[in-house]
């Protein structure tokens, strides 16, 4: 008995030890997420199903931790850009749909009164800096004299200060495709003082980002605390042709044939099948540009001396299809769609591997909060699981599953919702003047999603339509009433 007493005695203070020097460590922690627009998963050379080069990117997957089945819930902007904020699904952040003027009467942004992992950091001492595309204000009039508000539909909008969740530097701007000549609101910017500049946005953005972390003569932020910096990339996100000609000519004398490979691309002569082949070289192109900014930003902070004390965080908001499946990009059940890149470093306390962990958008919240060590600071309630034990140590419960969610406007008991787990894919649509439709994938034996065996699996539809229900009761979700 005394010999047990003993061990547990000395396991305990082992263990509160370690907690203390992660306490200390989390201290001197800075934090820093890459977010470019409209990537998918897929698309990165070391992924190995797609001739796209990234060399950066193939380099840091082996220094990190590669979640190879991250997916973004919701796959549009402004809810999956709400749900990275606030570790909530859109039934409890609110934002049910990408902000514009359709969306803009049913309060469709993000609350000022929200819990943010940045106004937790903020709270403890971070320097907080926000760089390109944020989406989540609703236009208002007098609408901003910009290209993405010249249309029938508004997009972009200035963030008032006071709606910044604790980003004390500011360069960004709500939604605006012009990428060869972006515009941005500086921190202290009004809304009618926004400034274009003529330089491919993320090259502009990595400029500052960089100049941000080298933070000569003090100017940018507090030298004596941590920082956090989001820098969200708008490409690759349509306009596809928008791109520098030095990564447009990587692809130029590549066979088309050899960039159309994967079987669920339309054929050629269909509209779909043109799509993807008329835009995939430009797509590659702005993935390639996206990932030598991300090398020059690696680059500068293992120049800095802030590599071993810094977490690096490459994602998207959601995926792609280009056409595949008939469907122009995102806001779909599809793999291409759903599957994100998800590749986090730590150097010295993640140990660099691939893993198959379920992992959602609103679980990055938690997860990186629990890693700096302020996971008890979370004070509102989220959805979202704290994995930070499994990046430490590989070892946590893990899910079974992933939701899937898309509403009409204005109509959130209505629309699809599905489950996503290792092998399948369901998706449940129920939308007023379209046909009800259950479609069902497995993802292991098609990889490709090109037969719905719906009909042929009812044994797997009831399984998941539990879990679905699970999902649904979890979230307060209304759209449960249709679910027989």
């Amino acid at each position: 008995m005394k010999r047990i007493s003993v061990f547990i005695f000395t396991y305990l203070s082992f263990l509160l030890s370690v907690i203390g020097a992660q306490s200390f460590d989390s201290e001197k922690t800075n934090l820093i997420i890459v977010y470019p627009d409209q990537m998918r998963g897929q698309a990165m050379g070391f992924v190995g199903q797609e001739p796209v080069h990234t060399p950066y990117l193939d380099r840091f997957a082996s220094q990190g931790l590669v979640l190879t089945e991250a997916v973004s819930n919701y796959p549009i902007c402004s809810p999956t850009r709400a749900s990275l904020m606030t570790g909530q699904y859109p039934q409890g952040h609110g934002v049910w749909g990408n902000c514009n003027t359709i969306t803009a009467p049913f309060g469709y942004e993000l609350k000022e009164t929200a819990q943010t992992w940045s106004d937790i950091l903020d709270n403890q001492g971070y320097s907080l800096g926000y760089i390109g595309k944020w989406h989540l204000d609703s236009p208002h009039a007098p609408y901003i004299n910009t290209l993405n508000n010249a249309g029938k539909v508004k997009w972009n909008e200035w963030t008032h200060p006071d709606r910044r969740h604790g980003f004390d530097f500011w360069y960004a701007y709500g939604t605006y495709d012009q990428h060869n000549k972006p515009m941005y609101w500086a921190g202290s910017a009004t809304r009618d003082s926004f400034n274009y500049v003529h330089q491919w946005g993320p090259e502009h953005e990595t400029d500052l980002a960089i100049k941000y972390i080298k933070n000569e003569n003090e100017v940018y932020r507090d030298p004596s605390q941590p920082f956090a910096l989001m820098i969200a990339m708008n490409p690759p996100h349509m306009p596809y042709a928008a791109v520098p000609e030095r990564y447009k000519a990587i692809y130029n004398d590549i066979p088309l044939d050899s960039l159309i490979q994967k079987p669920n691309i339309p054929a050629a002569g269909t509209k779909w099948g043109d799509y993807y082949r008329k835009h995939i070289r430009n797509y590659y192109a702005m993935i390639t540009g996206v990932d030598e900014q991300f090398g020059r930003i690696l680059n500068v902070l293992k120049k800095t001396g802030l590599e071993k004390n810094t977490i690096v965080l490459f994602s998207s908001d959601h995926g792609n299809c280009l056409g595949i499946h008939d469907q122009i990009s995102k806001n779909n059940h599809y793999e291409e769609s759903m599957r994100i890149p998800f590749i986090i470093r730590w150097p010295g306390k993640i140990n660099p591997r691939q893993d198959k962990l379920l992992i959602s958008t609103p679980d990055v919240f938690p997860t990186l909060l629990g890693l700096l060590g302020f996971a008890e600071k979370i004070m509102n309630e989220i959805d979202g699981i704290d994995y930070s034990s499994l990046f430490l140590s590989g070892e946590n419960v893990r899910p079974r599953s992933q939701l899937y969610i898309y509403t009409p406007p204005g109509e959130i008991d209505m629309g699809r919702r599905g489950i996503r787990t290792h092998q399948f894919t369901l998706m449940m649509s129920r939308i007023e003047s379209e046909a009800d439709q259950i479609t069902l994938y497995d993802n292991l034996s098609d990889m490709y999603q090109l037969n719905n065996i719906a009909t042929e699996r009812l044994d797997v539809i009831k399984e998941l339509k539990g879990e679905l229900k699970m999902w649904l009761e979890k979230t307060n979700d209304p759209w449960i009433k249709h679910l027989k």
